[in-house]
């Protein structure tokens, strides 16, 4: 049978190469192309949020948006389909043909990010959260209300069509993209290959995660080959338990591990990112006071034009404001555009926590006990310095206590059946997770002293560094 290229299109990509899609030519009437879905305003607008929330402020190159991310992650969740489609047949009853899983896995990775707004996940922890709702909460509403009609009409991928009777449930695409929450909850009403499935987007290695690993490590000009990523879909497979890793893959997998651990400590963490983030939250609530109001699930029409890139001209006209509080605050932001930072790193401490060990345990989970008990220790004529502190966290491993825990397995043929990747014995090397503990204050006068009275605190665990 010869392909037919009329209804196909490529877009290039440094990361992936060629990335195929269907276009709206050649398609019988009624029929949505993914190229549509891929044009909607909704998805566009990815285009105008950047990847990386503050980081590229810091890193000249990392300029890559939420739009070029998503498309890849599209392309991954083909990439995964192709090597293990056959395996959830085996694994699962009932799979659908392998045109929808594919269909189906395609749009939840291309709007898995839909729901995002202006700085990424800043936005979901200084403005969302008061609502109690994240990004995931409105992607998944975006996809069932503002999308759901078009997604029901895509027929067909640039590797198969979907049976007669088959139509993607905007419902199982909006499921996918989420988090999981109570993992036996969450599951009850889903069929055992969806569940299975949702390792695509929540676990340990994802077609979201193995995609930012690559795309931010060759744009921030970390590397340009960050792991092996066609090892990683060769060695793994579903098994009735999930999502299965061969033995043989293990040491790719910790590769990938410990390079998405690296990316955090230099790129997403690095201090003057964190002093960015730092200088943001002092005038988040009060930016958003005068750009946007209420919950955006409440006002979709209006969050849809709400964007980084709308968000960064509005503040940069403030300083030229009549209103004295709309002037302050675009000053505060004029200095952000100009890199006049206001808070410079003192001190810096990391410790990492292996199995057995809790974060909840040490003074590291709160940032106000780190500064009081800084401040005793500190010089009577410093202890009433400006400081903020800060903690970065990041969970390097696998752990049933995490989100996505019981996502992730590993076939050892000398042990089996499958287990849970979090109690393999490979992964014990690695820790479980860190966290690095950063001093902020307006100028160096005072490094030595607040150095000496972090390490006073926290004891000799982990890694100190000043910028003296």
């Amino acid at each position: 049978m010869v392909r037919d290229f009329t209804t196909e299109s490529l877009s290039h990509d440094p990361i992936h190469g060629y990335i195929p899609f269907i276009s709206r030519s050649g398609l019988p009437a009624g029929e949505v192309s993914e190229q549509e879905v891929i044009d909607h305003p909704w998805v566009q607008r990815m285009r105008q949020i950047h990847q990386l929330q503050t980081a590229w402020w810091v890193f000249p190159s990392a300029e890559h948006t939420r739009f070029q991310h998503v498309l890849g992650v599209m392309h991954l969740a083909s990439l995964a389909i192709d090597h293990w489609y056959e395996s959830l047949c085996e694994s699962c009853r009932n799979v659908p043909s392998r045109a929808y899983v594919e269909s189906l896995a395609r749009m939840a990775g291309l709007l898995h990010d839909v729901g995002h707004g202006p700085f990424g996940h800043f936005f979901d922890d200084h403005y969302l959260d008061q609502f109690g709702v994240t990004h995931e909460d409105l992607g998944s509403a975006i996809i069932n209300g503002e999308l759901g009609d078009l997604l029901r009409r895509v027929r067909r991928n640039p590797r198969g069509k979907l049976g007669p009777l088959e139509e993607i449930d905007p419902a199982q695409v909006g499921w996918l993209i989420r988090r999981p929450s109570q993992k036996s909850a969450d599951e009850q009403g889903h069929p055992d290959w969806l569940v299975k499935l949702r390792a695509l987007f929540s676990g340990i290695y994802t077609v979201d995660n193995m995609d930012f690993v690559l795309r931010d490590s060759y744009m921030s000009g970390y590397n340009v080959k960050a792991f092996d990523l066609f090892r990683l879909l060769h060695y793994s497979f579903f098994t009735p338990e999930g999502l299965t890793i061969h033995a043989r893959g293990l040491r790719a997998l910790i590769n990938f591990i410990e390079v998405r651990a690296n990316l955090f400590r230099t790129i997403y963490f690095h201090r003057t990112v964190r002093a960015l983030d730092v200088a943001l939250e002092e005038i988040f609530a009060d930016t958003m006071a005068h750009l946007f109001d209420g919950n955006p699930l409440e006002h979709l029409d209006e969050y849809r034009r709400f964007t980084e890139a709308s968000f960064l001209v509005d503040v940069q006209r403030w300083p030229s404001s009549g209103d004295p509080a709309l002037q302050t605050l675009g000053m505060h932001w004029q200095r952000i555009f100009s890199r006049q930072l206001l808070w410079k790193m003192a001190a810096e401490r990391a410790m990492y926590f292996h199995s057995g060990q809790s974060e909840q345990t040490t003074i590291f989970s709160e940032p106000d006990i780190v500064e009081k008990r800084l401040r005793k220790k500190l010089p009577k004529d410093v202890r009433d310095v400006e400081m903020r502190v800060d903690i970065a966290r990041h969970y390097h491993r696998p752990s049933t206590k995490l989100p996505a825990g019981g996502q992730n397995y590993v076939f050892d043929p000398a042990d089996c059946p499958p287990r849970e990747l979090s109690d393999y014995e490979l992964f014990r090397e690695l820790p479980l997770s860190f966290s690095i503990c950063r001093i902020y204050t307006r100028d160096h006068r005072h490094d030595a002293a607040i150095q000496k009275a972090l390490v006073a605190i926290l004891g000799d665990a982990g890694d100190a560094k000043t910028n003296m």
